[in-house]
């Protein structure tokens, strides 16, 4: 393994054959560099679809009323569905051991103002509880509590892009009071929010003081809820057909309707969520295992190339006294020294080229490009492991030429 004479011979074979050597390392580069490309891309696609839907908690909830698509009961198809606060009593009195926290939401948008600085946002009526399902976090002030839906306060938590859009830089809104609708509301916390900046223009007001203001009613635009984390994927899921089902009972609807109450159950997401990802892995695998196979035989074709290009010179070396284990040995090194080389060279090319494409690829929505080492590096030493036995075989027969056949080739 570490004799210089044998090594020489290499680096002199090599040396002479620039253009055989070249091609033999491209196709282990050319393999390495896709197949860590393909990998981080891939990755990156992971972690997008993952992102996005990890912006909401994984155990929420979220109820809908629409129009009812079908007729029953001596209703008419097309009726306007609407939540009360007495559902969400309805809702507590039947599921309240499997809830965590029910929030009633309203929403409107309307016209927000401080000083010379105006624009329009959404407001939205909530329960307390909806900082932990939408995971927003205050870094300013606080949220909305408890206390402010017993009062119905007119106070307002806003989104970091809202303070951002509102207030002159360096001012905190908090304490400040805002013109929202020609109404003065006093903010007492800003939140950012993992969605982003979209979230971060949400601002939220307590629902008792939503229903007040706007409407005087007791009507609820949206259920909101958290059930049980401890509850499997399947039990939740379970849980929302249920609740649907008896709340399309209360409001007289058709149970074959499946417009009139839509219900987003994070349960599925997340169900729905680990099949794509299993599905992403499964293509990245294929793809990936069919451009190492490439690179096999790539290698394998190149090998029985140069063995049988040096066949002469084999004839030659054992003539004079070569043994086939010193001849195997000479052309598995050589096959080793190429796919090593090449394939580190492939290595670095890649994970290069992945850091190069992570922030173009962030415009087109690819969020977090990377790239698993262990797995680049397993595959570039399986592609090194391949060399060696493409190199062996032919040289194997080689060895086994008689001298005199091998100096008639042509």
């Amino acid at each position: 393994m570490f004799d210089i004479d044998r090594w020489g011979e290499i680096f002199q074979s090599m040396s002479k054959n620039k253009l055989r050597t070249v091609l033999a390392g491209f196709t282990i580069t050319f393999a390495i560099l896709l197949f860590t490309i393909l990998l981080g891309m891939g990755n990156g696609l992971k972690n997008t679809f993952q992102t996005f839907f990890s912006r909401d908690a994984e155990n929420a909830m979220f109820i809908q009323p629409n129009r009812t698509s079908k007729a029953y009961k001596g209703y008419q198809s097309g009726r306007q569905i609407e939540f009360t606060n007495e559902d969400i009593e309805f809702v507590e009195k039947n599921y309240g051991d499997k809830i965590t926290s029910l929030i009633r939401r309203n929403r409107m948008h309307v016209d927000f103002a401080y000083k010379n600085e105006k624009d329009d946002y959404e407001l939205i009526g909530v329960d307390p509880g909806i900082q932990f399902l939408e995971m927003s976090t205050p870094f300013k002030g606080r949220f909305i509590n408890e206390l402010d839906i017993k009062k119905k306060s007119k106070v307002i938590a806003i989104g970091r892009m809202t303070e951002q859009d509102l207030f002159p830089k360096g001012i905190s809104a908090v304490g400040k009071y805002i013109n929202v609708g020609g109404l003065a509301y006093k903010v007492v916390g800003v939140f950012t929010d993992p969605g982003g900046d979209n979230e971060e223009r949400l601002n939220y007001i307590p629902i008792t003081t939503f229903q007040n203001i706007y409407g005087n009613n007791d009507d609820v635009h949206q259920i909101n809820l958290l059930y049980n984390p401890k509850l499997s994927t399947e039990q939740a899921i379970t849980l929302g057909n249920n609740l649907v089902k008896d709340l399309k009972k209360k409001h007289t609807i058709s149970p074959r309707d499946q417009r009139a109450i839509r219900n987003t159950n994070r349960a599925e997401v997340v169900q729905g969520t680990g099949q794509v990802s299993a599905g992403l892995d499964m293509g990245i695998f294929f793809i990936a295992l069919g451009t190492l196979i490439a690179g096999v035989v790539g290698i394998g074709n190149m090998m029985v190339y140069i063995v049988k290009e040096r066949t002469k010179e084999l004839g030659i070396r054992k003539a004079l006294g070569a043994t086939p284990k010193s001849i195997i040995m000479m052309i598995m090194l050589e096959a080793f020294f190429i796919t090593s080389i090449a394939g580190y060279i492939g290595l670095l090319i890649g994970t290069g080229v992945v850091k190069f494409m992570a922030p173009l690829l962030e415009e087109y929505g690819i969020m977090n490009s990377n790239v698993d080492m262990g797995i680049v590096i397993f595959a570039t030493i399986l592609l090194m492991v391949s060399g060696i036995i493409a190199g062996y075989l032919p040289a194997r027969r080689a060895a086994k030429i008689k001298p005199i056949v091998a100096l008639r080739d042509e």
